[in-house]
C-alpha cells in the first residue's frame, strides 16, 4: 500500500480526522470573521454617506430632491455596486440621524446587517428600544424575520419580567441570567385553543407547534421531553415539559396551568425541582429552575408564594390569540346562509337600524 503498512495507515487516519475537523473549524471561523468585517465596513460606509447628506443639507439648504440626483450620479460612477438607490440613500440619512455617534455605530449597529438596521429604523422609533433589539440580535443571531417577530410581539416589554425568587435562591451572575431568560407574558398567539381548553390540550398544542414555542421561549432552550417520567419513592410523577438551557447549563421545568396562579403550585414545583436535581442534574450543571405558566396571576399572591421557597422558580402568564380557532370559524354559518335559513335579510335597512327597541315592524314586500 504505497510503502505503508496497514497498521501505519490506520494510525495516520486516526490522527487525520481530528486534524481535518480542526482545520475546518478554523476556516469556518475565519469566514465568519471576514463576513463580519465586510459587513462592518459596509455599515460604516453607509453611516458616513448618510452623515454627509445630513451635513450638506443643513449647510447648503438642499432639499430632498438632491438625494435622487445623488443616486443617479453614484450609479453612473459605480455601475457594478448595488445599494445606491434613492430609497437606500434615504435610509442612510435616517441611519446617521438616528445614530449621530460614530463610536456607538461601530460598537452596536455595525454588528448586524444593513437589512436588520433598516427594519429597526422602520419599526422601532425609541432609541433605547432599538439598542435592546440590536443587542438581542447580536447575542442570539436572529434572522430578519425573527427580529420582526420579536418587535411585533413587544419583546422589550416582556423580557425578564417574570415574577421570580432567583435573587435569593441563585448566586450572581447566574441569578441575573436566569431572570433574563424568562418573560411575562408569553405570547402564544400561534395556538388556536377554545377558552375551555384543558391543560393536556394546551400541552399538546405547544408540542404540535414546538418550533414556534422554542422561538417564544428564546435562545438556548433545548427540548428534553413532555410528560417526563420521574420515579420518586416508588411513585410515578410526570413533568409537563422539560427543557435544558444550553447557556445556563441547567434543566428548566415548565408546569402548565389553565387557571389563575394558586400558592400550592409553588410547592408542587419545588418538589419537581428537587427531584430533577437529584435524578437528572449533572455534577457541573447549575440548579434546575422552574417556570409556572398560568392563564392569569395575582402578582402579590405570586410574590408571597415564592418568597420563602428554597427552589428557584418563576411565575408568568401566557396570552392566546383572540381569534377563533380555524375549525370553529369554519363551522359558523355565513350571513347568506343565515338569511336563507331565516327567510329574511340578516342586516336591517339603515332606516330601521337606528330605531329604539320595540315591537318589530311588518316587513314590506
Amino acid at each position: 500500500m504505497n510503502g505503508l503498512a496497514k497498521n501505519e495507515l490506520s494510525e495516520i487516519l486516526i490522527d487525520y480526522e481530528p486534524f481535518l475537523e480542526t482545520l475546518k473549524g478554523a476556516i469556518r471561523q475565519a469566514q465568519v470573521k471576514a463576513g463580519l468585517a465586510v459587513n462592518r465596513e459596509l455599515i460604516m460606509l453607509y453611516w458616513q454617506i448618510g452623515k454627509g447628506i445630513l451635513e450638506q443639507q443643513a449647510k447648503q439648504g438642499w432639499g430632498s430632491n438632491v438625494i435622487g440626483r445623488l443616486a443617479e450620479d453614484l450609479k453612473k460612477s459605480f455601475p457594478e455596486v448595488k445599494g445606491f438607490s434613492a430609497r437606500n440613500l434615504k435610509y442612510m440619512r435616517a441611519f446617521a440621524e438616528a445614530y449621530p455617534e460614530c463610536e456607538f455605530v461601530q460598537a452596536a449597529p455595525a454588528q448586524i446587517t444593513w437589512y436588520h438596521n433598516c427594519t429597526l429604523l422602520d419599526k422601532v422609533k425609541d432609541a433605547g428600544e432599538r439598542q435592546f433589539y440590536i443587542m438581542q440580535t447580536v447575542q442570539n443571531g436572529w434572522s430578519r424575520d425573527v427580529l420582526v417577530h420579536q418587535i411585533e410581539s413587544a419583546l422589550h416589554t416582556r423580557q425578564g419580567k417574570a415574577i421570580t425568587n432567583f435573587s435569593t435562591t441563585l448566586q450572581k451572575p447566574h441569578s441575573e441570567l436566569a431572570q433574563q431568560i424568562l418573560k411575562d407574558p408569553y405570547n402564544l398567539d400561534f395556538l388556536t385553543l377554545a377558552p375551555e381548553a384543558l391543560e393536556r390540550e394546551l400541552e399538546k398544542s405547544l408540542l404540535d407547534k414546538l418550533k414556534d414555542f422554542l422561538l417564544e421561549l428564546g435562545s438556548g432552550f433545548s427540548f428534553v421531553g413532555s410528560q417526563y417520567h420521574l420515579d420518586v419513592g416508588g411513585q410515578d410523577y410526570f413533568l409537563d415539559l422539560l427543557f435544558y438551557h444550553l447557556k445556563m447549563r441547567c434543566f428548566v421545568v415548565v408546569d402548565l396551568k389553565i387557571t389563575d396562579f394558586k400558592p400550592e403550585y409553588a410547592g408542587k414545583m419545588g418538589f419537581y425541582l428537587a427531584a430533577v436535581d437529584d435524578q437528572l442534574k449533572h455534577q457541573h450543571d447549575q440548579p434546575t429552575i422552574g417556570l409556572i405558566l398560568c392563564k392569569t396571576k395575582n402578582r402579590v399572591v405570586a410574590e408571597y408564594a415564592l418568597r420563602n421557597s428554597q427552589n428557584p422558580m418563576g411565575v408568568s402568564e401566557y396570552k392566546l390569540s383572540e381569534q377563533l380557532p380555524a375549525q370553529i370559524g369554519a363551522a359558523l354559518p355565513t350571513i347568506e346562509e343565515l338569511e336563507k335559513e331565516l327567510g329574511m335579510p340578516f342586516k336591517l335597512r339603515e332606516s330601521e337600524s337606528h330605531e329604539p327597541d320595540g315591537p318589530s315592524k311588518q316587513r314590506k314586500n
